[in-house]
């Protein structure tokens, strides 16, 4: 029984950073080690081109489903590290390909030489062990272009690498490599993709969201504090702060018309969430939304609601079909969740008849009649500040107001 002595990580996007790749590098790594705390005799090595998990015993079937969640990753190869003897290697070649090989399938050998004084070059390298196999083997047959079975040969100057598969990773940046963002997180489907999408491309979020009791309820409550446990799932630790959103939203209703209410409520929630992200040194707001989805959604209704601000509003999904963003909410696990029938505030305030096309001017007049900052600023100050931790490891952190 041949046993995996580390995991080879390609670098994937990372590879065509300039001067700052070792920044990339440094937070990959530190990914690596927040997901595989639990294997202490774990090491990471990395060089330019690649990183090293060494196993140093730990299971590397387990090691391996953890890496795959890891953004940064464009894909990994559990590998046997075998001193540069020919024998030797190929005793581990056999080893590990028994390992993989079942009746029928068809293989083929890629090899690399990094260290040019080795006996063999490339060629005879693939010569060598492609004749060991098919020696050792029998009915095994060749295949170059579409082969079942990669055997991959890499020998460095320090030792030799064999490896029969490659994994797929998660692709995109490393955890925080891109800097922090507020998610606006509502309790639907959207929001908790565009979370996702956005700490694939490196972002370190924050989710914000907005609650009106009695008019919602706690199941609603819960049903996001499960969906951000989701999103720590997949990067670790994410802040939740919920905004008491009850009184600013009775305000709206009295004082703004129907149609309008709508345009007003998401215009007060981006300032909210604004000032949130400035006290939390964060530099961009995420958004769920996808251009025409709802009222809200129109081009029309974004620049109205935009105009709150000048701070940079992200929209991973804004182009997406609905389709393509469930069949992402469900490979994160978020679907169900979501679909739980528990209203957020946006779903229980929503006028019958919202305007798909509002008015800046008109919104700014409606909104001119009523003295919003120190209810804003209540809200703010009263916003509940929650720590959601991966898995079941959850602790709420109370009186950590602002």
């Amino acid at each position: 029984m041949i046993n995996y002595d580390r995991i080879l990580i390609r670098y994937g996007e990372i590879s065509t950073k300039g001067r700052n790749r070792n920044m990339f590098v440094d937070k990959l790594r530190r990914s690596i080690y927040d997901v595989l705390n639990e294997f202490p005799g774990i090491k990471i090595e990395s060089t330019r081109d690649r990183m090293y998990v060494v196993l140093n015993g730990a299971d590397g079937g387990e090691v391996a489903d953890r890496l795959k969640g890891i953004f940064g990753i464009q894909s990994f190869s559990p590998a046997v590290k075998v001193n540069k003897d020919i024998e030797e290697m190929k005793a581990a070649a056999l080893a590990l390909f028994l390992k993989h090989f079942e009746e029928g399938k068809t293989f083929k050998i890629t090899a690399k030489r990094a260290d040019k004084s080795f006996p063999l070059n490339t060629d005879e390298l693939n010569h060598e062990f492609g004749g060991h196999l098919l020696k050792n083997v029998p009915d095994l047959k060749v295949n170059v272009k579409k082969p079942d079975i990669n055997l991959q040969i890499e020998v460095r100057e320090e030792a030799a690498y064999l490896s029969c598969e490659t994994i797929e990773g998660a692709g995109g940046l490393p955890a925080g490599s891109s800097g922090k963002a507020m998610l606006m997180l509502s309790g639907g489907i959207d929001s908790p993709v565009a979370g996702y999408l956005s700490m694939k491309r490196g972002l370190e979020i924050e989710a914000v969201h907005f609650h009106s009791p009695p008019f919602t309820s706690e199941r609603a409550k819960q049903k996001v504090i499960d969906l951000t446990e989701k999103l720590a799932n997949i990067a670790g630790n994410v802040v939740l702060h919920i905004v008491p959103f009850t009184e600013i939203q009775q305000l709206i209703h009295q004082q703004v018309p129907s149609n309008y209410t709508m345009t007003a409520t998401r215009r007060l929630m981006l300032r909210i969430t604004d000032e949130i992200r400035d006290k939390n040194d964060g530099l961009a707001i995420i958004t769920g939304e996808s251009l025409g989805q709802v009222a809200s959604q129109t081009l029309e209704s974004m620049f109205a609601i935009n105009d709150v601000t000048t701070t940079p509003i992200l929209r991973p999904l804004i182009t997406m079909d609905k389709s393509d963003i469930i069949d992402i909410a469900q490979t994160i696990d978020t679907h169900d969740i979501s679909i739980r029938p528990f209203e957020d505030c946006c779903t229980v305030f929503v006028p019958s008849s919202p305007k798909t096309k509002p008015k800046r001017d008109k919104v700014r007049r409606f909104e001119s009649f009523v003295d919003f900052e120190p209810i804003i600023a209540k809200a703010v100050n009263d916003t509940e500040k929650m720590v959601i931790k991966p898995q079941s490891h959850n602790e709420e952190s109370f009186g950590e107001l602002f």
